[in-house]
């Protein structure tokens, strides 16, 4: 090891590419400078943190974060919501372009999103665009400002400012972005069976779950693969809920579409079974599902089918989730929850941690293209979870740093403590405590 070599992370368990092996991580300069053997000799000048039997993963990336900063930040907030992913073991979010006011829907809009995220930021934070009916125009300056792609939807997003595409619109605004490279990502619920679906006020979850019909999914995800195969666009399939549409997907790999699914916690941790009457803070779009559904989405996890798991953290006040399923907020908060809930369900069905590591690093940092996050070796960002992964806690709302406590995971006990989690080097959280805000603002390709 050279003598620029500032840390040196050791520990028994340390997920790498290779496998979970013992190592020490040497760290020069924000970077990792070599993974080398337990017992490496540690350099004159560098500090050793020594994280015994406790696994090091890579820092994760998620990238689907509602941050609603500016114009909702009562909802959240980038001071909220970075210290909550860095007490979870998150380094880098990548920030929807809605619940915002305004949206990322232009540069102006992006400049004015980035200069009030600068000085919040505990972890490191990129955007994604928006595709509207009417902004085709300001897809490729957009990309153009650094954006990791554009998020679109096929049925009401819920808010008046961020309107869905038609078929038609959807295949322009394809168009353009397929002729600059970039990247689209879809919430994908077909509004003819959602409008078709039985909707009534109810505090029952099978009322609501009634009105968000698995064919909703399957059919939207038919019809984007159609679009994508015709237009040799790269597309991305965002919160799959829907197993059904897992063979779709696969078929349509084979084919050569370029088509990447991802898929949340609280679909591989919750079950339609399990939520109470008026229990609001289960609501999201599209919908939690069976048990039996939730098996089938691991073994799409267990196949390669689905790339990535993020949390599509979308919070809301807490008077917004009334309990009446058909018009309380639909969003479930689980930034610092994330990493823990995945992993008791994915010990528990014999999943390992490089496996985690894999679905909640590696592949979100793959699908943006940020080829120095995602993995400990060598050239990439010093970015690290480390996890007492046999330790267990109970969910408390009052120790999460999300704005507004409300979570579908109280009173849950759930396996794996973050113990730290580091930036670049740097430890951003202790035990759940985050530091000072340090992260920095990301940009596609730089």
């Amino acid at each position: 090891m050279s003598g620029d070599v500032e840390l040196v992370l050791r520990s028994t368990r340390v997920v790498t590419p290779d496998g979970t092996r013992p190592a020490s991580v040497a760290v020069a300069a924000g970077t990792i400078a070599a993974v080398l053997p337990y017992d490496a000799e540690v350099p004159a000048g560098a500090r050793l943190e020594d994280a015994g039997d406790h696994a090091v993963l890579p820092g994760l990336v998620d990238t689907h974060v509602h941050v609603n900063d500016p114009g909702r930040t009562e909802w959240e907030g980038f001071w909220t919501a970075t210290r909550a992913a860095a007490a979870g073991g998150i380094t880098t979010l990548i920030d929807m372009p809605l619940n915002s006011l305004p949206p990322t829907t232009t540069v102006e809009h992006l400049r004015v999103k980035q200069d009030v995220a600068r000085p919040k930021a505990h972890v490191d934070v990129g955007f994604w665009g928006g595709a509207l009916p009417d902004n085709v125009k300001d897809l490729r300056p957009l990309h153009d400002a650094g954006v990791f792609g554009f998020k679109c939807f096929l049925s009401p997003s819920g808010v008046d400012e961020f309107p869905q595409l038609d078929q038609e619109q959807l295949a322009a605004s394809l168009a353009e972005i397929t002729g600059f490279g970039g990247l689209m990502i879809v919430h994908a619920e077909d509004p003819h069976h959602l409008d078709a679906a039985p909707s009534r006020s109810s505090a029952k979850y099978a009322d609501f779950l009634a009105s968000r019909p698995r064919d909703a999914e399957n059919t939207a995800v038919e019809n984007l693969i159609a679009q994508a195969r015709r237009l040799g666009a790269r597309v991305h399939v965002l919160h799959l809920s829907s197993a059904d549409a897992l063979p779709l997907i696969a078929a349509a790999r084979r084919e050569g579409v370029k088509v990447t699914v991802e898929t949340c916690p609280h679909f591989l941790t919750l079950t339609a079974e399990e939520v109470p009457d008026g229990a609001t803070e289960f609501k999201c779009c599209p919908p939690i599902r069976e048990a039996a559904n939730q098996d089938a989405l691991w073994q799409g996890l267990a196949d390669g089918v689905i790339d990535c798991v993020v949390s599509d953290h979308s919070p809301s006040t807490a008077d917004l989730k009334t309990p009446d399923f058909s018009t309380a907020w639909g969003g479930i908060s689980s930034l610092q929850l994330g990493l823990p809930a995945v992993w008791t369900e994915a010990r528990r069905r014999g999943h390992t941690l490089d496996d985690v590591a894999r679905w909640m690093s590696t592949a979100p940092a793959s699908l943006v293209g940020l080829d120095r996050k995602g993995a400990i070796e060598a050239g990439r960002d010093a970015d690290f979870a480390v996890l007492a992964p046999d330790e267990s806690f109970t969910v408390d709302p009052a120790r999460l740093h999300h704005r507004n406590r409300v979570t579908a995971y109280a009173g849950r006990t759930l396996y794996g403590v973050v113990t730290s989690t580091w930036l670049r080097g740097v430890r951003i959280a202790d035990r759940g405590r985050p530091a000072a805000p340090s992260g920095r603002l990301l940009e596609r390709n730089k």
